[in-house]
């Protein structure tokens, strides 16, 4: 009879066997392959962000303007739409991909009276499966006068569109797309599903961009519990009190996505909110990340993991306490507080700067972009992330300090951040 060393040393193979399963099981992620990627013709950057980030899964495409590889731009907005779309996919074949490969892209017009006009073109560049879409009226981009990003995803073979009964047809975006791991969720206006409308209260339109939400994740097989980031874009008609009550009511108090809430100067189709966001597809890779010091909330967790993805909400310079508020009064000093306090969550989430892929960058006036670059560049270093930076809202008339010090908001920054392979 052969006697194996196993059976002569049960013990120890028995030791070796349990340790090779715990390794399994509790190994750290692989982390996914992160790189730049730069189109050999395309405009230059004009801040430190590269044009597209490659990491694992998918690629995160930068806000895109309308110029020109050399430069010029285009006398018409038929063609600058054209070719900010042509810049988008310039970033997505220098990658190894296809406009096909497209999940999810927030457009930003600063004349909301495009829409249709965007709608035209858009049609044209994505003519079938197109992917999820957020569409926001801005007051002001970096000298262009709409900007587009995008998510792609590198496999096709998950790829797949999510219907929702009542959703507009007309509209060249889908209600949302599933990937292998993901789901995104195109913006949900306050408009109702069935009849089209777009009611006058408030409340009643927050609801219905709710419901909009609850049916693509639902007709997508999951629930609201699945989100890990969401982007409530709104009017100044919609009191946040009042979206932020009904918001809670959705989610579970302490454990709610990630959350970049921006006042925006007109949606769509005359409504006033809308909501888009990501949500992942096993609950297991979701964990929501919240530093020790920090009290849970029923409106928005600090980040959320999606897998080896981790979504931030957006920070401002704003120092919680009993004294809580922005103390800063410059864009300079408030981006770095802005910074320190998304390195809060990232440290928490053990990761650090050098892991974002992505940032959004909302300022109050847009004439800070070159003061705000000076100050990012000190954090973030090459290869930067792709980065989309705009202008939202009409800038505060008075930036002034208040009776106790405080200082109205210059800025908000967003972020996504991937664990990367060693």
């Amino acid at each position: 009879m052969l006697e194996y060393p196993c059976m002569r040393q049960h013990h120890i193979c028995k030791l070796a066997i349990l340790l090779s399963i715990f390794l399994v099981l509790f190994a750290p992620p692989a982390g996914a392959q992160v790189r730049p990627v730069v189109p050999s013709s395309s405009p230059a950057p004009v801040g430190p962000y590269s044009p597209g980030i490659s990491a694992g899964d998918y690629l995160y495409v930068a806000g895109q303007g309308a110029e020109t590889p050399d430069g010029k731009m285009p006398a018409t907005f038929d063609a600058q739409l054209r070719q900010t779309l042509e810049n988008v996919k310039a970033v997505v074949e220098a990658a190894g991909l296809t406009m096909e490969h497209v999940v999810y892209t927030q457009v930003y017009l600063e004349d909301i009276a495009n829409f249709d006009q965007l709608n035209r073109v858009y049609a044209e560049f994505f003519p079938k499966a197109p992917p999820a879409r957020a569409t926001l009226g801005v007051a002001k981009l970096a000298g262009t006068p709409v900007e587009i990003n995008a998510v792609a995803v590198r496999d096709l073979a998950g790829k797949q569109v999510v219907s929702v009964p009542g959703y507009d047809p007309h509209e060249p975006a889908s209600p949302g797309i599933l990937t292998r791991d993901r789901l995104f969720v195109s913006a949900m206006r306050g408009r109702d599903l069935h009849t089209g409308t777009v009611p006058s209260d408030p409340a009643a339109q927050v609801e219905n961009a709710l419901d909009g939400v609850k049916a693509v994740v639902e007709s997508a097989g999951l629930t609201l519990g699945h989100m890990v980031f969401v982007n409530p874009y709104l009017t100044r008609q919609i009191p946040g009190r009042v979206m932020n009550k009904l918001y809670a009511s959705r989610f579970e108090f302490g454990n709610t996505p990630a959350r970049a809430t921006i006042e925006v100067s007109s949606l769509p189709e005359g409504a006033q909110i809308e909501f888009t966001g990501v949500a992942v597809r096993d609950l297991s890779q979701r964990r929501a990340i919240r530093p020790k010091n920090m009290k849970p909330s029923a409106t928005a967790s600090p980040c959320v993991f999606a897998g080896d993805t981790l979504y931030c909400s957006a920070k401002d310079a704003f120092i919680p306490g009993p004294n809580a508020g922005i103390y800063a009064g410059t864009i300079d000093t408030q981006v770095r507080q802005s910074v320190r306090n998304l390195l809060d969550n990232l440290e928490e989430a053990d990761m650090e700067l050098g892991d974002v892929v992505a940032t959004n960058v909302y300022l109050d006036d847009i004439s800070d972009f070159q003061a705000m670059n000076k100050i990012y560049a000190k954090y973030f270093k090459p290869p930067y992330p792709a980065r989309t930076t705009i202008q939202q809202v009409a800038s505060v008339p008075d930036r002034k300090a208040d009776d106790e010090g405080r200082y109205p908001g210059l800025e908000q920054i967003s972020l996504i951040a991937v664990k990367r392979a060693p």
